[in-house]
């Protein structure tokens, strides 16, 4: 459907209105209005009128990894931490409590919820001091396969991950089995603290304590085709980040005593795969087997067959796949670093592939999201936009700093938009590392809008390259842009994206 610019803002604004006198009468008393007096995100869906109430805790905990004993912190007492689960519509009541000894934050990664319960300090919800508790109270307006994490300095590099699931009431799940599948690079308790990480990065202006490397700033030539879709195959570059792990995990667990997932010869399985990552892109493959993937970052794609798809930090990848008979290892190949994270598939007799197994399918060339096209029903109206901004990646290892558009977050000068409006963002990687980049609050179409690019929420753009993604403005308030990269962020890698008034 092509809509004129005034047949699009009109309708966006009308309907946004309608549906928040419904969603009020039917949600009671909820969380404070904005302050800025624009209409929460809540509006943007007619609601199930289902109340899902969970209770959630940071505390520091003792984990077993497979061997490997740590002292971390976590959601509850696991890593990853028990996954939450509604259905799109529903209404989540979150009672969160922080035991750890020091403030933390929640954000509910790809949930495009109300502002002020995205959970970034200082900017959208107050941190949770220790000892302190804060109750999150939001609708959930799209489902598929997210997570949550801190948005606090380096504590994501910890074990302060899980996964949510929003189930689509419309969906037929035409599968035997689903599992979730959480990937990790993993330091805290059995190597140096992020902290000493991010210190010792500075300090040496490009090589940290353990031998990391990273990629340098680049000119500003060569940046490719930024149009869409141009320059996104083939991954080249020093992307193996600026961390080299001493364990990499599956669902927690590290590749000696991996987690074995159970079930029959012939059963169709559903994967949800989160990258929890803070510094490390993965390729992942199921060894035998090829994968079909069927959703990115919580929206359907046009089903695609593929023998190992990569993944940024931040992304999600949804596949089916239809198992054979024995013992297969589901793997995960940190790219441009050593080692192997992986799982074990069982559906009946055989030995187990040995712990360092690589699968053939490393050999070619993974699924990279330039390849992906969206499902018909997940593209965004097609419609020209009403405003076009720059995000410029750049940055040093010497000093270590990373920054878009030539400032670090400090010295910022947000993106705008009016609320009402489609938007289209040029992002621009002008550094020789890949960067996955996470909008808040919002989802976006690869590509022109109503085109054929995928529906994501974080992209990871290659070095030197651009890519452009369109939005619409239909979630008011201050939002981060951000490369998902802990160090980089940290570092300075984030802006906001802000509603005019």
């Amino acid at each position: 459907m092509t809509l004129n610019r005034r047949q699009f803002v009109g309708g966006l604004v009308g309907t946004g209105a309608v549906l928040g006198l419904a969603a009020c009468g039917r949600m009671g008393s909820g969380p404070a209005p904005l302050a800025s007096g624009v209409t929460a995100a809540s509006t943007r869906t007619t609601g199930t009128g289902q109340v899902r109430s969970f209770s959630l805790r940071a505390r520091a905990v003792t984990v077993d990894l497979g061997g490997e004993v740590v002292d971390t912190w976590a959601y509850g007492d696991s890593v990853p931490g028990v996954a939450l689960r509604a259905t799109a519509g529903d209404r989540v009541l979150v009672d969160f409590t922080n035991d750890l000894p020091m403030a933390t934050s929640v954000h509910w990664h790809g949930l495009a919820i109300r502002n002020d319960m995205d959970g970034v300090p200082g900017v959208t919800t107050p941190e949770t001091p220790p000892g302190g508790s804060f109750a999150f109270d939001f609708v959930v307006p799209d489902a598929g396969t997210h997570w949550f994490h801190p948005h606090h300095g380096l504590q994501l590099d910890r074990g302060l991950y899980a996964p949510f699931i929003v189930d689509d009431p419309n969906e037929p799940g035409s599968y035997d089995a689903e599992w979730i599948v959480v990937l990790d690079d993993w330091t805290d308790g059995v190597g140096l603290s992020p902290e000493r990480i991010l210190s010792d990065l500075r300090a040496a202006g490009g090589a940290g304590a353990d031998g990391g490397m990273g990629g340098m700033m680049g000119d500003h030539g060569g940046m490719g085709d930024h149009s869409g879709m141009g320059g996104m195959s083939g991954m080249g570059g020093m992307d193996g980040g600026d961390v080299a792990y001493p364990l990499y995990l599956v669902n927690g667990r590290v590749s000696s005593d991996p987690q074995t997932l159970a079930a029959r010869p012939g059963d169709r399985v559903r994967l949800r795969m989160i990258n929890a990552a803070a510094d490390t892109i993965f390729t992942v493959a199921l060894d035998g087997h090829d994968l079909t993937v069927t959703h990115s970052d919580g929206f359907p794609v046009v089903p695609i067959a593929t023998s190992s798809v990569r993944m940024g930090m931040g992304e999600r990848y949804d596949a089916t796949v239809t198992l054979g008979d024995g013992v297969f290892a589901l793997v995960a190949q940190p790219v441009g670093k050593s080692g192997l994270a992986r799982a074990l598939v069982r559906t009946g007799t055989g030995a187990v592939p040995p712990a360092g197994r690589r699968p053939a399918a490393f050999d070619e060339p993974p699924l990279t999201v330039d390849r992906l096209r969206s499902a018909p029903e997940a593209a965004l109206p097609m419609v020209d936009p009403e405003t076009e901004q720059d995000i410029l990646l750049s940055g040093s290892m010497t000093p270590y700093v990373w920054t878009i558009n030539g400032t670090t977050y400090a010295d910022t000068v947000p993106l705008t938009i009016r609320y009402g409006d489609a938007g289209r963002l040029r992002i621009r990687n002008m550094s020789m590392m890949s960067h996955p980049v996470h909008l808040h609050g919002h989802t976006f179409q690869i590509g022109a809008a109503g085109g054929g690019g995928a529906r994501k929420d974080t992209v990871l753009v290659p070095p030197m390259r651009g890519i452009s993604v369109d939005m619409v403005a239909d979630n008011p308030g201050s939002w981060m842009v951000h490369c998902h990269n802990a160090y980089h962020a940290e570092a300075g890698m984030m802006t906001r994206l802000d509603y005019a008034a």
